[in-house]
């Protein structure tokens, strides 16, 4: 079963450097590009990454992943002619939708939780099988052909750009970090702040730096690593602090960064790429007040809860 799991997740991953290589196509066949050899290069070798990077060496693995940032660091990453869209059409097809365009949405969530659950293929199998499913239900709610779909996949791919694989770089990164032993700096500098045996103190730092850490990280689960072995084994549960329960709200206090933070492009970035939005961190603004409140609840409940 596991090696059944592993060439499950390699279609998936063919699959997706495939879609990839057709973007690359549609940007190298576009005369009006503004950069249709580097942004078709870049498509080309993401694509080949998550296609062969298993068969790869490390050390060419490594020498396109430099490519992909030497190619976005010169600004030859950039948004070509896409399949156009009919505002009418979709307009109608809005209102005779409705609220039902969620149904998909909530799909591949559920899907994917129930293959976790109840079966041994693990969680990134499910969440490409409910990647899938969610794909067919909204076939059949939209009754979009394939070229609606293939062409809207390439427009998103697009708009979204270099920022898709922020989350990969930022989670190989939280790895380094631990590797490097900068959650044992981080307690060394920590400790000639808080004062010992102060439960307040560490449940404010374990929670806070979750939070700073997830805004340069990006990720939450990036920090977590770092953050714990730094902050909270030495300050909390060291201290006394319950380890589950201290565990579980660094994470969610991580989530307060994510909210605050342009790294993490899959919740920040990418809904101003898609719907165009003026203002580059009009969702960071909005959320804001939201994740200062949660992080000071947060600090709270790990003081009362933890200890």
């Amino acid at each position: 079963m596991e090696q059944f799991v592993k060439y499950f997740l390699e279609f998936f991953y063919v699959v997706i450097g495939m879609l990839l290589a057709l973007t690359a196509y549609k940007t190298f066949t576009s005369k009006n590009h503004p950069a249709r050899f580097g942004t078709s290069l870049f498509w080309l070798d993401l694509g080949i990454l998550f296609a062969c990077g298993k068969i790869f060496p490390d050390w060419l693995n490594g020498l396109l992943v430099v490519l992909l940032g030497i190619l976005t660091g010169l600004k030859q990453v950039k948004i070509g002619e896409l399949m156009a869209v009919d505002e009418e059409k979709s307009q109608a097809s809005s209102e005779k939708i409705g609220s039902k365009i969620f149904i998909p949405c909530i799909s591949l969530a559920v899907i994917a939780v129930l293959i976790t659950q109840f079966t041994p293929l693990g969680g990134q199998v499910g969440i490409g099988l409910g990647a899938v499913g969610s794909l067919i239900i909204v076939i059949l709610l939209t009754k979009a052909d394939a070229k609606t779909i293939v062409g809207d996949s390439d427009r998103m791919m697009q708009q979204v750009g270099p920022t898709g694989i922020l989350p990969q770089l930022l989670a190989a990164l939280g790895i380094i970090f631990s590797q490097a032993g900068v959650g044992d700096v981080i307690a060394t500098g920590i400790s000639t702040v808080i004062p010992e045996g102060n439960k307040l103190a560490g449940a404010i730092a374990y929670v806070m730096g979750m939070v700073i850490f997830t805004m340069v990280m990006g990720n939450a689960f990036a920090a977590f690593t770092v953050i714990t072995a730094g902050i909270g084994i030495p300050f909390v549960i060291l201290q006394g602090g319950d380890p589950i329960v201290a565990s579980t709200l660094a994470m969610t206090a991580g989530f307060c960064g994510t909210l605050l933070t342009p790294m993490a492009a899959n919740f920040n970035t990418l809904p101003v790429a898609i719907l165009e939005m003026k203002d580059n961190n009009g969702v960071i603004k909005v959320q804001a007040p939201m994740a200062f409140a949660m992080m000071i609840f947060h600090i709270v409940l790990m003081y009362f809860w933890a200890f």
